[in-house]
């Protein structure tokens, strides 16, 4: 190497000593003035009477700073507040006939929460959240921030069915928390006070209250779980609460009122709320995958704002449901906390309502066996829309017996110019028979609304929850006869032996109602009938393997019902015979025309004129 490459190898370290420190110095003082900036923003935040939503806890076990010895640097100017931040937690327990409640005396808080008398789908204790996965703090300005979760409360006092956490100042005053229990009730009762807290000052108008709760996994099937799981808003006034998640991770912010919200397994719920309402929140819902090795279903988190009177002893109540999401239950709260159930929209949820789960509640006072209970469900909705889909039932017989009639038409118009003439035909056929294309219509129409409630009532009721019926061990989830032990595109992990039934069972009902049908050179009509016979099956089968086993065995019984009524309608009901010998009667004679008949005839007029018009023109 030589003396000129030496020198330009030095320049070039000089260059890039220099420019680094250059780089670092400017970095410092672009810190300190940002520092210097926040200092002054929060004063100002102060002195406007703001309140600080996000509030990071110091953690004493980060705190390195030592000033002489063992003796550790305060965090806190209150000696009070130092003194509670580096306690000892201890825990109190809560307990009547339908929960057990774990609280912390670390924050004041609920730790975790048993749920009697159910279990999770193993058959292990059920919890709507364990130790550690929960977190309710308050953070507030005393003179300096403060967030309750950091510190340690006392238990001033405690009974079988209540205590109260406080948290001490210097100058006397006090935090509270206060729990209570009622026997035969999920519900908690939680007051929040700030007793004799003149260290507040008097421009704080608002304080910040944090939730967070992880929800474990209680159900076997990961997808219908996770369907039926989210998070509701509820402000007052409104008919139904706001949703996000539905096994999608979603967040919401609201700037007005709120009533309360619930963090929403898909049967149990943890509803908060402040009895004066909330002043604003936001939330956040986030789903963990199918695979995570600790059985985590979802993390919720509140940031929620309640109104703050301070120079006063202050109370906020608050109320905390834990329990199952139980539609009658629910309802005796007066409190609309039943609407987070999905029963559907305004008319499918209005019968699902008044019809539905009336007539479950009415067959399960004197039945035991929920299996039992659909099949009698499914025959009393059946008998109650007979009379409109007998209608349906004897029009698809007529057409069916009209088949070799509706062949000679096809045969007398072959041309697709005679497509007008061929449906004329085909429209005065029916009309002497009696028989109606669209008698079909008005029986669909009435029970799709009924299919569709069916829908969202099932997985929905914990009434099913792990409620076996013949192979099924549970009609709540799906019923796995054969476990693939790995994910199949578009089937799962497993194949659901109702699913596969129900799709088997609509395929051969589809077969009854449209073989017979008239297709012949119709696209339309074969599109239609390879939609209804082949697409519609698979469909459901796909869609249901995941699903409820209770929802695929009314599908099934409800197919098997009306494969039936069709039978019994074309074997002793509508004759062949008959039909024909009604048609070949009103050969010769007038027979009154409907409109819709009158309107084809019409547009069949048009249709002529403008062919002899293009006629005239070519020549």
């Amino acid at each position: 190497m030589d003396k000129n490459s030496v020198t330009g190898f030095i320049l070039i370290a000089v260059i890039l000593f220099g420019f680094t420190f250059f780089q670092s110095k400017q970095a410092r003082k672009a810190a300190a003035l940002q520092a210097q900036q926040d200092s002054i923003a929060l004063a100002q935040r102060i002195a406007a009477g703001d309140t600080v939503i996000s509030v990071v806890p110091v953690n004493s076990d980060t705190v390195a700073a030592v000033s002489s010895g063992d003796v550790r640097e305060s965090i806190y100017k209150d000696a009070a507040l130092e003194a509670a931040h580096s306690g000892e937690a201890s825990f109190v327990t809560l307990e009547n006939d339908k929960i057990v409640l774990k609280l912390s005396s670390r924050g004041a808080q609920p730790s975790s929460v048993m749920v009697k008398d159910y279990f999770n789908y193993d058959s292990t204790a059920l919890y709507i959240f364990k130790d550690g996965c929960s977190e309710y703090s308050v953070s507030v300005y005393t003179g300096e921030f403060i967030r309750t979760g950091d510190f340690n409360f006392q238990i001033a006092a405690q009974t079988d069915s209540s205590v109260i956490f406080r948290l001490p100042f210097s100058d006397g005053g006090y935090i509270e928390q206060r729990y209570a229990l009622h026997d035969g009730s999920y519900m908690v009762d939680n007051d929040l006070s700030f007793i004799g807290m003149g260290s507040i000052p008097r421009n704080v108008s608002s304080i910040d209250i944090d939730y967070s709760m992880v929800i474990p996994r209680m159900e076997k099937g990961y997808k219908n779980e996770a369907q039926y799981s989210k998070l509701d808003i509820y402000q007052a006034g409104d008919k139904k609460p706001v949703e996000i998640g539905r096994s999608r991770n979603g967040s919401k912010r609201f700037d007005s009122k709120v009533s309360w919200f619930a963090f929403q397994q898909q049967f149990f719920s943890a509803i908060f709320r402040a009895k004066n309402e909330y002043a604003s929140g936001s939330f956040d819902v986030t789903f963990f995958p199918q695979d995570d090795e600790s059985r985590n279903l979802m993390a919720c988190n509140a940031k929620m704002r309640a109104e703050f009177r301070p120079g006063q002893d202050f109370t906020i109540p608050f109320e905390i449901y834990l329990g199952p999401s139980h539609f009658k239950t629910l309802k005796a709260y007066d409190q609309k906390y039943e609407k987070i159930i999905p029963l559907g929209g305004s008319l499918v949820g209005w019968f699902t309502k008044y019809a539905i789960i009336p007539m479950f509640d009415f067959f399960s006072r004197f039945i035991g066996n929920y299996g039992l209970i659909i099949l009698l469900m499914t025959l009393v909705i059946k008998l109650v829309v007979l009379p409109f889909t007998y209608k349906s039932y004897a029009s698809s017989a007529k057409m069916a017996a009209l088949k070799p009639e509706i062949e000679k038409i096809n045969a007398r118009y072959p041309k697709q110019e005679d497509a007008m003439k061929k449906q004329q035909a085909t429209m005065a056929l029916y009309n002497k028979a009696g028989a109606s294309p669209m008698g079909g219509c008005l029986p669909m129409l009435l029970t799709f609304p009924i299919l569709w409630a069916m829908f969202r009532f099932f997985p929905a009721s914990i009434e099913l929850r792990q409620q076996p019926f013949l192979w099924a061990h549970d009609l709540s989830t799906y019923d796995a006869i054969l476990d693939f032990g790995h994910r199949v595109p578009l089937i799962g992990d497993h194949l659901s032996l109702f699913a596969l039934l129900m799709a088997v069972t609509m395929w051969i009902y589809s077969k009854m109602t449209m073989s017979n049908q008239p297709t012949a050179n119709d696209p339309n009509a074969q599109s239609m009938q390879f939609m209804s016979v082949w697409m519609m099956p698979i469909m459901m089968f796909f869609i249901c393997n995941s699903l409820s086993a209770a929802l695929s065995y009314y599908y099934l019984l409800s197919q098997l019902i009306s494969m039936i009524e069709i039978w019994i309608i074309r074997k002793w009901v509508v004759k062949p015979e008959a039909v024909l010998e009604r048609v070949r009667a009103a050969e010769g004679k007038p027979v009154k025309k409907s409109k819709f008949m009158q309107r084809l005839e019409e547009a069949q007029k048009m249709q002529e004129q403008q062919m002899r018009q293009q006629q005239k023109n070519r020549r």
